[in-house]
């Protein structure tokens, strides 16, 4: 690459993330933050817990990106509807900030709802955006950045958030969300994006041979198998190590310091790390070795809760996991990046994150049945065991990904908008 299209990737990578950052933030607090409010206010258990179907729109992605693939503007297809959808979510957080914590509870989740359907939705142009504008060799750093704008948001979110809340009151995180969004939307709408595929003749309307096409994609198959399974079984375990953690002994401000604080941190910067290996080795060949990382650190830290280890293993095993975590991430967003199509971002996109968010929803249930039914043991050894088959799964994929990729990785940088595997 020129310096000039360097320093131009640059830009566009921190305002990608700069963009995830923002979206996840409000999403977390309202999930995960926001609960301790309520509970705080006389809230129930099954209130909290049906206030957590706000988060539901997450998994319907695939529904959302059709209207974002199908209706199209010459001035900036994807710019234009990422514009218009985070100034509606930043003008929605403004309206929740002048409601109160005792509103009616209904009302509550209604907004709460809408504001989860607008932060999701704009999810899929952002990213779409940046798989149209990056080159190829371009979004595994991508993913990197992305994972880690979770993880810091994950950080923000359900932990200084909370802070801010107490200390200056209920509109406070929401005004503070409303206004980092606000901030994206001028170099978002200062950017410039070629109008080329909006003048491509579309179909009538979207339609499942949209998503029969990516599945025809050199790789594709495999690559979703590995989509689907790579990350819910890590990510399960990293769900109930708090309580785990506390079952151990460990203080609740220590578990919130490794568990949180922490393990975000490790995590964010795995993130960025595991990208720079992803380029190094190519996807194809890091895929088995970051699985058998994740296994590795869910056994290490089965054996440090079965042999009782010190708070220093206890410490060691968490941060591991999380390691593992942000790996996985960096490699599974930037592949997602790359098996979407040119003319089908939006689509594919949306296609491959509803499939990852289901599994990611669906193996904490299974988790949380063998927690109660086999102890913590037996739910790691359930995940280590399915993390097993996930190895084999990697190994099988590795030469199909390898020819999918290349020519990307390890060579020069393609066009952007080159289609996936015709390099």
């Amino acid at each position: 690459m020129s310096p000039l299209s360097t320093a131009r990737a640059l830009r566009l990578q921190l305002m990608f993330g700069w963009l995830n950052f923002v979206l996840a933030v409000p999403s977390i607090y309202l999930l995960l933050g926001l609960p301790l409010v309520m509970r705080e206010h006389g809230w129930s258990g099954t209130d909290i817990g049906l206030f957590q179907l706000a988060g539901l729109p997450a998994v319907f992605k695939f529904l959302l990106a059709l209207p974002v693939q199908r209706y199209r503007s010459v001035r900036g297809h994807y710019r234009a509807w990422a514009w218009v959808l985070c100034l509606l979510l930043a003008l929605l957080l403004v309206v929740v900030s002048q409601q109160a914590i005792n509103t009616h509870r209904l009302y509550l989740f209604g907004l709460a709802f809408v504001a989860g359907v607008l932060a999701t939705w704009a999810d899929i142009p952002v990213n779409a955006l940046a798989i149209k504008l990056l080159p190829q060799a371009q979004q595994i750093r991508a993913g990197g950045i992305r994972s880690a704008a979770l993880f810091l948001g994950a950080i923000v979110g359900a932990g200084v958030m909370l802070l801010v809340q107490n200390r200056w009151g209920w509109q406070a995180p929401f005004l503070l969300m409303a206004g980092g969004l606000l901030l994206a939307l001028l170099p978002l709408g200062l950017l410039r994006e070629s109008a080329s595929d909006a003048d491509q003749p579309q179909p009538a309307r979207p339609s499942l041979t949209d998503w029969s096409g990516y599945f025809s994609q050199p790789g594709a198959r495999l690559w979703t198998w590995v989509l689907l399974s790579s990350f819910p079984f890590v990510g399960a375990a990293w769900l109930y190590l708090k309580p785990l953690l506390l079952d151990q002994g460990m203080p609740v401000q220590q578990v919130a310091w490794v568990a949180g604080i922490g393990g975000g941190v490790v995590g964010a910067l795995a993130s960025l790390l595991g990208g720079r290996l992803v380029r190094r080795l190519g996807p194809g060949r890091a895929i088995p070795w970051f699985m058998v990382f994740a296994l590795g650190a869910l056994l290490v830290l089965t054996a440090a809760l079965g042999l009782q280890a010190s708070l220093p293993w206890l410490v060691f095993a968490a941060f591991l996991l999380a390691c593992a975590m942000g790996a996985v991430s960096t490699l599974v967003f930037g592949l997602m990046m790359f098996f979407s199509r040119q003319n089908r971002q939006a689509a594919d996109y949306g296609l491959q994150a509803s499939l990852f968010v289901l599994t990611r929803l669906l193996v904490p249930i299974g988790a949380g049945v063998l927690l109660d039914r086999s102890g913590a043991l037996g739910m790691l050894a359930g995940l280590s065991l399915a993390m097993v088959g996930v190895c084999g799964l990697a190994l099988a994929a590795r030469h199909s990904i390898t020819q999918a990729t290349a020519g990307v990785y390890g060579q020069p940088d393609k066009a952007v908008g080159a289609p996936p595997g015709s390099g």
